[in-house]
């Protein structure tokens, strides 16, 4: 079965989402994204046992940041999701797209086009 999501899902593979880095989330909206989200475990079911509750709170924590910058937090988000539910992954990709395209272009990209 082929998994519908939208062609614009950039997909970065890493051995569990606790290593998913604060800088590399900032990094991707610097480099153009207009949203980022993160799939990990869910919660309790991390085999690196305590991974994804610290993506968790990386997310948290550059949503803090994007808010102080005046960007909308809800451009960064973590999704709980076993690595079995393909399906779940096409949906969140989908439902995730349609909001940022609602938020609209990232703030960073026009303010790096001035």
């Amino acid at each position: 079965m082929r998994l519908q999501y939208p062609s614009n899902i950039k997909v970065i593979q890493l051995p569990c989402s606790g290593r998913v880095d604060i800088l590399h989330l900032l990094k991707a909206f610097e480099d153009g994204a207009d949203g980022v989200y993160v799939a990990g475990c869910k919660e309790g079911d991390c085999h690196f046992l305590t991974g994804n509750f610290k993506a968790r709170r990386k997310v948290n924590y550059v949503k803090q940041v994007l808010a102080a910058l005046g960007i909308e937090p809800e451009r960064i988000e973590m999704f709980n999701m076993s690595s079995a539910e393909g399906p779940r992954f096409a949906q969140v990709a989908r439902e995730f797209t349609q909001t940022i395209q609602e938020l609209g272009p990232s703030p960073v990209k026009t303010a790096q086009a001035a």
